[in-house]
Protein backbone atom coordinates (compact mmCIF):
# COMPACT_ATOMS: atom_id res chain seq x y z
CA UNK A 1 0.00 0.00 0.00
CA UNK A 2 1.39 3.22 -1.38
CA UNK A 3 0.43 6.81 0.67
CA UNK A 4 -1.84 8.74 -1.12
CA UNK A 5 -0.32 12.70 -2.36
CA UNK A 6 -1.69 15.09 0.31
CA UNK A 7 -1.64 18.99 -0.35
CA UNK A 8 0.08 20.25 2.77
CA UNK A 9 -2.64 22.85 2.97
CA UNK A 10 -4.98 20.31 3.52
CA UNK A 11 -2.85 18.34 6.15
CA UNK A 12 -2.44 21.37 8.00
CA UNK A 13 -6.00 22.15 8.03
CA UNK A 14 -6.77 18.43 9.60
CA UNK A 15 -3.96 18.49 11.87
CA UNK A 16 -5.20 21.58 13.93
CA UNK A 17 -8.29 20.55 13.80
CA UNK A 18 -7.87 17.39 15.41
CA UNK A 19 -5.00 18.26 17.58
CA UNK A 20 -7.31 21.68 18.61
CA UNK A 21 -9.58 19.16 20.46
CA UNK A 22 -7.45 19.26 22.56
CA UNK A 23 -6.71 22.26 24.24
CA UNK A 24 -10.47 23.05 23.14
CA UNK A 25 -11.30 20.59 25.89
CA UNK A 26 -8.98 22.13 28.94
CA UNK A 27 -8.52 25.64 28.09
CA UNK A 28 -12.43 26.54 26.97
CA UNK A 29 -14.12 26.34 30.78
CA UNK A 30 -10.71 27.33 32.79
CA UNK A 31 -12.51 30.54 33.24
CA UNK A 32 -15.76 28.70 34.38
CA UNK A 33 -13.59 26.13 37.10
CA UNK A 34 -14.56 28.63 40.07
CA UNK A 35 -18.11 28.69 38.87
CA UNK A 36 -18.35 25.19 39.12
CA UNK A 37 -17.14 24.85 42.11
CA UNK A 38 -19.52 26.75 43.58
CA UNK A 39 -22.05 24.97 41.65
CA UNK A 40 -21.54 22.17 42.66
CA UNK A 41 -20.27 23.17 46.20
CA UNK A 42 -17.02 21.93 46.11
CA UNK A 43 -13.41 22.92 46.54
CA UNK A 44 -10.76 23.88 43.92
CA UNK A 45 -9.44 20.23 44.23
CA UNK A 46 -12.43 18.69 43.52
CA UNK A 47 -13.42 20.73 40.55
CA UNK A 48 -10.15 20.28 38.79
CA UNK A 49 -10.52 16.45 38.96
CA UNK A 50 -12.20 17.36 36.21
CA UNK A 51 -9.56 18.52 34.35
CA UNK A 52 -7.08 15.57 35.81
CA UNK A 53 -9.47 12.95 35.12
CA UNK A 54 -9.37 13.82 31.30
CA UNK A 55 -5.67 14.36 31.09
CA UNK A 56 -5.27 10.89 32.26
CA UNK A 57 -7.81 9.20 30.76
CA UNK A 58 -6.28 10.95 27.44
CA UNK A 59 -2.65 9.46 28.65
CA UNK A 60 -3.92 6.11 28.97
CA UNK A 61 -5.97 5.85 25.83
CA UNK A 62 -2.83 6.86 24.00
CA UNK A 63 -1.55 3.59 24.42
CA UNK A 64 -4.16 1.80 22.72
CA UNK A 65 -5.17 4.45 19.88
CA UNK A 66 -1.77 4.40 18.23
CA UNK A 67 -1.57 0.97 18.18
CA UNK A 68 -4.78 0.61 16.72
CA UNK A 69 -3.91 3.77 14.38
CA UNK A 70 -1.22 1.07 13.52
CA UNK A 71 -3.45 -1.66 13.06
CA UNK A 72 -7.06 -0.43 11.20
CA UNK A 73 -5.45 2.93 9.48
CA UNK A 74 -5.33 6.40 10.67
CA UNK A 75 -8.84 7.71 9.13
CA UNK A 76 -11.35 5.21 10.60
CA UNK A 77 -9.41 5.86 14.27
CA UNK A 78 -10.26 9.40 13.90
CA UNK A 79 -13.64 9.55 12.78
CA UNK A 80 -14.42 7.20 15.95
CA UNK A 81 -12.57 9.71 17.91
CA UNK A 82 -14.78 12.50 16.65
CA UNK A 83 -17.64 10.95 17.37
CA UNK A 84 -17.16 9.80 20.93
CA UNK A 85 -16.03 13.17 21.53
CA UNK A 86 -19.15 14.70 20.20
CA UNK A 87 -21.44 12.51 22.54
CA UNK A 88 -19.50 13.25 25.36
CA UNK A 89 -19.26 17.12 25.00
CA UNK A 90 -23.33 16.62 24.74
CA UNK A 91 -23.28 14.42 28.34
CA UNK A 92 -21.19 17.11 29.77
CA UNK A 93 -23.25 19.58 29.54
CA UNK A 94 -26.51 18.08 31.01
CA UNK A 95 -24.20 16.65 33.86
CA UNK A 96 -26.34 16.66 36.19
CA UNK A 97 -23.61 16.33 39.25
CA UNK A 98 -19.74 16.73 39.52
CA UNK A 99 -19.51 12.56 39.14
CA UNK A 100 -21.45 12.69 35.89
CA UNK A 101 -19.23 15.26 34.38
CA UNK A 102 -16.15 14.00 35.60
CA UNK A 103 -17.37 10.67 33.73
CA UNK A 104 -18.21 12.53 31.00
CA UNK A 105 -14.79 14.20 31.14
CA UNK A 106 -13.38 10.83 30.84
CA UNK A 107 -15.11 9.78 27.65
CA UNK A 108 -14.26 13.11 26.32
CA UNK A 109 -10.90 12.68 26.48
CA UNK A 110 -10.81 9.13 24.76
CA UNK A 111 -12.49 10.93 21.74
CA UNK A 112 -9.86 13.38 21.96
CA UNK A 113 -7.25 11.25 22.14
CA UNK A 114 -7.47 9.09 18.92
CA UNK A 115 -7.88 12.53 16.93
CA UNK A 116 -4.37 13.89 18.06
CA UNK A 117 -2.96 10.66 17.83
CA UNK A 118 -3.88 9.99 14.46
CA UNK A 119 -2.75 13.85 13.63
CA UNK A 120 0.58 13.29 14.49
CA UNK A 121 0.62 10.35 13.27
CA UNK A 122 -0.39 11.39 9.87
CA UNK A 123 2.64 13.88 9.50
CA UNK A 124 4.97 11.35 10.44
CA UNK A 125 3.53 9.31 7.51
CA UNK A 126 3.77 11.75 4.87
CA UNK A 127 6.89 13.90 5.92
CA UNK A 128 10.39 13.06 7.25
CA UNK A 129 11.12 14.21 10.61
CA UNK A 130 12.68 17.80 10.47
CA UNK A 131 10.04 18.79 7.47
CA UNK A 132 7.18 17.13 9.79
CA UNK A 133 8.58 19.56 12.41
CA UNK A 134 8.18 22.29 10.38
CA UNK A 135 4.35 21.19 9.19
CA UNK A 136 3.72 20.70 12.61
CA UNK A 137 4.38 23.56 13.54
CA UNK A 138 2.44 25.42 11.11
CA UNK A 139 -0.64 23.20 12.34
CA UNK A 140 0.00 24.45 15.97
CA UNK A 141 0.66 28.05 15.04
CA UNK A 142 -3.00 27.75 13.52
CA UNK A 143 -4.00 25.75 16.69
CA UNK A 144 -3.19 28.57 18.75
CA UNK A 145 -6.57 30.40 17.78
CA UNK A 146 -7.75 27.80 20.53
CA UNK A 147 -6.37 28.55 23.70
CA UNK A 148 -5.86 32.23 22.23
CA UNK A 149 -9.51 32.52 21.84
CA UNK A 150 -11.13 30.01 23.65
CA UNK A 151 -10.48 30.96 27.09
CA UNK A 152 -12.04 34.86 26.33
CA UNK A 153 -14.94 32.93 24.74
CA UNK A 154 -15.13 30.23 27.55
CA UNK A 155 -15.66 33.48 29.93
CA UNK A 156 -18.14 35.37 27.74
CA UNK A 157 -20.11 31.67 27.36
CA UNK A 158 -19.96 31.80 31.35
CA UNK A 159 -21.00 34.89 32.19
CA UNK A 160 -23.74 35.14 29.72
CA UNK A 161 -25.28 31.39 29.95
CA UNK A 162 -23.68 29.54 32.75
CA UNK A 163 -20.57 26.85 32.53
CA UNK A 164 -22.70 24.20 30.54
CA UNK A 165 -22.26 26.38 27.56
CA UNK A 166 -19.05 25.49 27.12
CA UNK A 167 -19.48 22.37 26.82
CA UNK A 168 -22.04 22.91 23.79
CA UNK A 169 -19.72 25.07 22.11
CA UNK A 170 -17.21 21.66 22.16
CA UNK A 171 -19.68 19.46 21.00
CA UNK A 172 -20.42 21.84 17.58
CA UNK A 173 -16.89 21.92 16.86
CA UNK A 174 -16.85 18.25 17.14
CA UNK A 175 -19.32 18.02 14.72
CA UNK A 176 -17.41 20.30 12.62
CA UNK A 177 -14.37 18.01 12.71
CA UNK A 178 -16.52 14.65 12.14
CA UNK A 179 -18.15 16.15 9.34
CA UNK A 180 -14.30 17.47 7.60
CA UNK A 181 -12.75 14.30 8.46
CA UNK A 182 -15.19 12.08 6.93
CA UNK A 183 -15.22 14.71 3.82
CA UNK A 184 -11.39 15.27 3.69
CA UNK A 185 -9.30 12.80 5.70
CA UNK A 186 -7.30 10.56 3.28
CA UNK A 187 -6.16 7.19 4.55
CA UNK A 188 -1.72 7.59 5.21
CA UNK A 189 -0.66 4.83 6.80
CA UNK A 190 1.07 2.46 4.26
CA UNK A 191 1.75 -0.05 6.36
CA UNK A 192 -0.65 -1.42 8.15
CA UNK A 193 0.11 -3.67 10.94
CA UNK A 194 -2.40 -6.80 11.56
CA UNK A 195 -0.05 -7.84 14.90
CA UNK A 196 -0.27 -3.60 15.86
CA UNK A 197 -2.80 -4.69 18.87
CA UNK A 198 -1.60 -7.93 20.01
CA UNK A 199 -0.56 -8.28 23.65
CA UNK A 200 2.85 -9.18 22.92
CA UNK A 201 3.51 -7.28 19.61
CA UNK A 202 2.34 -4.27 21.86
CA UNK A 203 4.73 -4.88 24.28
CA UNK A 204 7.47 -5.36 22.01
CA UNK A 205 6.73 -2.19 19.93
CA UNK A 206 6.67 -0.11 23.08
CA UNK A 207 9.72 -1.69 24.61
CA UNK A 208 11.49 -0.96 22.04
CA UNK A 209 10.97 2.89 21.65
CA UNK A 210 11.14 3.25 25.01
CA UNK A 211 14.35 1.78 24.50
CA UNK A 212 15.75 4.17 22.25
CA UNK A 213 17.77 7.06 23.69
CA UNK A 214 16.72 9.51 21.07
CA UNK A 215 13.46 8.74 21.91
CA UNK A 216 13.75 8.92 25.66
CA UNK A 217 15.68 12.15 25.23
CA UNK A 218 13.02 13.77 23.20
CA UNK A 219 9.85 12.92 25.11
CA UNK A 220 11.22 13.48 28.44
CA UNK A 221 11.82 17.07 26.85
CA UNK A 222 8.70 17.38 25.28
CA UNK A 223 7.01 16.08 29.17
CA UNK A 224 8.69 18.71 30.96
CA UNK A 225 7.72 21.62 28.92
CA UNK A 226 3.97 20.25 28.92
CA UNK A 227 3.77 20.02 33.07
CA UNK A 228 5.36 23.67 32.89
CA UNK A 229 2.53 24.65 30.67
CA UNK A 230 0.05 22.23 32.29
CA UNK A 231 1.12 24.07 35.95
CA UNK A 232 -0.53 27.46 34.24
CA UNK A 233 -3.65 26.28 32.60
CA UNK A 234 -4.73 24.02 35.91
CA UNK A 235 -4.11 26.64 38.58
CA UNK A 236 -4.32 30.02 36.65
CA UNK A 237 -8.16 30.55 37.04
CA UNK A 238 -8.25 30.38 40.68
CA UNK A 239 -5.18 32.48 40.82
CA UNK A 240 -6.02 35.10 38.96
CA UNK A 241 -9.27 35.17 39.95
CA UNK A 242 -8.92 34.76 43.51
CA UNK A 243 -5.64 35.55 44.47
CA UNK A 244 -5.46 38.89 41.95
CA UNK A 245 -8.99 39.74 41.80
CA UNK A 246 -9.50 39.89 38.35
CA UNK A 247 -13.28 39.65 37.35
CA UNK A 248 -13.80 36.26 35.88
CA UNK A 249 -15.39 37.28 32.55
CA UNK A 250 -11.96 38.84 32.05
CA UNK A 251 -9.87 36.10 32.79
CA UNK A 252 -10.04 34.70 29.11
CA UNK A 253 -8.18 37.99 28.01
CA UNK A 254 -5.19 37.34 30.50
CA UNK A 255 -5.00 33.55 29.30
CA UNK A 256 -5.11 34.47 25.59
CA UNK A 257 -2.32 36.99 25.86
CA UNK A 258 0.09 34.48 27.81
CA UNK A 259 -1.38 32.04 24.82
CA UNK A 260 -0.02 34.43 22.28
CA UNK A 261 3.39 33.49 23.63
CA UNK A 262 2.72 29.76 21.87
CA UNK A 263 1.82 31.38 18.54
CA UNK A 264 5.11 33.68 18.38
CA UNK A 265 7.37 30.39 19.18
CA UNK A 266 5.44 28.44 16.27
CA UNK A 267 6.28 31.33 13.84
CA UNK A 268 10.06 31.75 15.23
CA UNK A 269 10.43 28.04 14.95
CA UNK A 270 9.34 27.40 11.16
CA UNK A 271 12.16 30.57 10.68
CA UNK A 272 15.33 29.12 12.97
CA UNK A 273 14.76 24.92 12.09
CA UNK A 274 16.07 24.96 8.94
CA UNK A 275 19.01 26.91 10.40
CA UNK A 276 19.68 25.64 13.67
CA UNK A 277 18.04 21.73 13.28
CA UNK A 278 15.80 20.11 15.77
CA UNK A 279 18.43 20.00 18.38
CA UNK A 280 19.78 23.63 18.04
CA UNK A 281 15.97 24.64 18.33
CA UNK A 282 15.13 22.59 21.28
CA UNK A 283 17.84 24.10 23.32
CA UNK A 284 16.91 27.59 22.36
CA UNK A 285 13.34 26.84 24.02
CA UNK A 286 14.95 25.36 26.98
CA UNK A 287 17.05 28.68 27.39
CA UNK A 288 14.04 30.85 26.93
CA UNK A 289 11.85 28.92 29.08
CA UNK A 290 14.21 28.64 32.22
CA UNK A 291 14.65 32.08 32.04
CA UNK A 292 10.93 33.09 32.37
CA UNK A 293 10.42 30.23 34.71
CA UNK A 294 12.65 31.45 36.68
CA UNK A 295 11.84 35.20 36.55
CA UNK A 296 8.43 34.84 37.49
CA UNK A 297 9.41 32.83 40.99
CA UNK A 298 11.88 35.47 41.28
CA UNK A 299 8.55 38.28 41.03
CA UNK A 300 6.90 36.28 43.24
CA UNK A 301 9.57 35.80 46.29
CA UNK A 302 9.82 39.61 45.38
CA UNK A 303 6.28 40.27 46.27
CA UNK A 304 5.59 42.13 42.92
CA UNK A 305 3.27 39.91 41.27
CA UNK A 306 0.30 41.33 39.68
CA UNK A 307 -2.17 40.33 36.81
CA UNK A 308 0.40 42.12 33.96
CA UNK A 309 3.87 40.49 36.10
CA UNK A 310 2.03 37.17 36.09
CA UNK A 311 1.35 37.12 32.30
CA UNK A 312 4.76 38.52 30.83
CA UNK A 313 6.95 35.40 31.89
CA UNK A 314 4.00 32.84 30.94
CA UNK A 315 3.86 34.83 27.76
CA UNK A 316 7.75 33.36 27.47
CA UNK A 317 6.87 30.11 28.47
CA UNK A 318 4.76 29.55 26.11
CA UNK A 319 6.73 30.95 23.81
CA UNK A 320 9.23 28.68 24.42
CA UNK A 321 6.48 25.90 24.28
CA UNK A 322 6.51 26.54 20.54
CA UNK A 323 9.80 26.39 19.69
CA UNK A 324 9.80 22.96 21.75
CA UNK A 325 6.98 20.82 21.02
CA UNK A 326 6.72 20.57 17.21
CA UNK A 327 10.41 19.62 17.63
CA UNK A 328 10.43 16.96 20.14
CA UNK A 329 7.52 15.15 19.28
CA UNK A 330 8.47 15.21 16.20
CA UNK A 331 11.92 14.17 17.23
CA UNK A 332 10.93 11.28 18.89
CA UNK A 333 8.59 9.53 16.38
CA UNK A 334 11.31 10.16 13.88
CA UNK A 335 12.99 7.03 14.42
CA UNK A 336 9.69 4.97 13.98
CA UNK A 337 8.40 5.35 10.76
CA UNK A 338 6.50 2.43 10.58
CA UNK A 339 5.34 2.57 14.06
CA UNK A 340 4.50 6.36 14.13
CA UNK A 341 1.56 5.63 15.76
CA UNK A 342 2.63 3.79 18.46
CA UNK A 343 5.38 6.58 19.33
CA UNK A 344 3.23 9.08 19.06
CA UNK A 345 1.30 7.18 21.59
CA UNK A 346 3.98 6.64 24.16
CA UNK A 347 5.34 10.59 23.76
CA UNK A 348 1.94 11.48 24.68
CA UNK A 349 1.39 8.90 27.44
CA UNK A 350 4.68 10.55 29.30
CA UNK A 351 3.30 13.97 28.51
CA UNK A 352 -0.20 13.42 29.97
CA UNK A 353 0.64 11.71 32.81
CA UNK A 354 3.25 14.19 34.25
CA UNK A 355 0.03 16.42 33.34
CA UNK A 356 -2.19 14.18 35.65
CA UNK A 357 0.39 14.43 38.13
CA UNK A 358 0.60 18.21 37.74
CA UNK A 359 -2.49 18.92 38.14
CA UNK A 360 -3.40 16.99 41.06
CA UNK A 361 -0.01 18.82 42.72
CA UNK A 362 -1.68 21.75 41.78
CA UNK A 363 -5.29 21.47 43.17
CA UNK A 364 -3.73 20.14 46.57
CA UNK A 365 -1.06 23.03 47.06
CA UNK A 366 -3.42 25.50 46.35
CA UNK A 367 -3.02 28.10 49.47
CA UNK A 368 -4.40 31.13 48.53
CA UNK A 369 -1.11 32.85 47.12
CA UNK A 370 0.55 32.50 43.87
CA UNK A 371 3.84 30.92 45.38
CA UNK A 372 2.55 27.14 44.19
CA UNK A 373 2.01 27.96 40.92
CA UNK A 374 5.35 30.16 40.26
CA UNK A 375 8.05 27.65 41.93
CA UNK A 376 6.16 24.49 40.11
CA UNK A 377 6.46 26.54 37.03
CA UNK A 378 10.15 27.53 37.64
CA UNK A 379 10.74 24.04 38.28
CA UNK A 380 9.69 22.38 35.14
CA UNK A 381 11.21 25.18 32.72
CA UNK A 382 14.51 24.42 34.46
CA UNK A 383 14.15 20.52 34.14
CA UNK A 384 13.34 20.93 30.75
CA UNK A 385 16.27 23.10 30.15
CA UNK A 386 18.59 20.60 31.72
CA UNK A 387 16.90 17.81 29.57
CA UNK A 388 17.65 19.64 26.42
CA UNK A 389 21.27 20.52 26.74
CA UNK A 390 22.12 17.38 28.62
CA UNK A 391 20.51 14.06 27.45
CA UNK A 392 20.66 15.63 23.47
CA UNK A 393 24.02 16.79 24.00
CA UNK A 394 25.25 13.10 25.06
CA UNK A 395 22.25 11.09 23.98
CA UNK A 396 20.31 12.29 20.95
CA UNK A 397 21.34 12.23 17.53
CA UNK A 398 20.46 15.29 15.43
CA UNK A 399 17.89 15.10 13.04
CA UNK A 400 17.45 17.44 9.86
Amino acid sequence: MSTPPVATSLVVMLVTGLLGMQPLSTDLYLGSLPNMADDFEVGAAAVQLTLSVFIGGFALAQLLAGPLSDRFGRRPIALAGCAVYLLACIASAVAPSLQALILARLLQSLGACAAVICARALVRDLYAPAEGARVMSRALGWMTAVPLLGPIAGSWLQYAFGWRANFVLMALAGALMLWFCWRHMPETNAYLNPRATSLSGLAQTYWRIARSADFRAYTLIAAGAYCALFTFLAGSSFVAVRVLGLPAQHFGLLFGSVTSGFLAGTLVTRRILPRLGINGTIRAGGLVTASAGCALALLELAGLINVYLLALPMFFVFFAHGLLQPTSQMGAMGPFPREAGAASALTGCCMSLGAVGTGLWVGASYDGTMRPLAFTVAGFTCLTALFAFGLLKRQASPQH
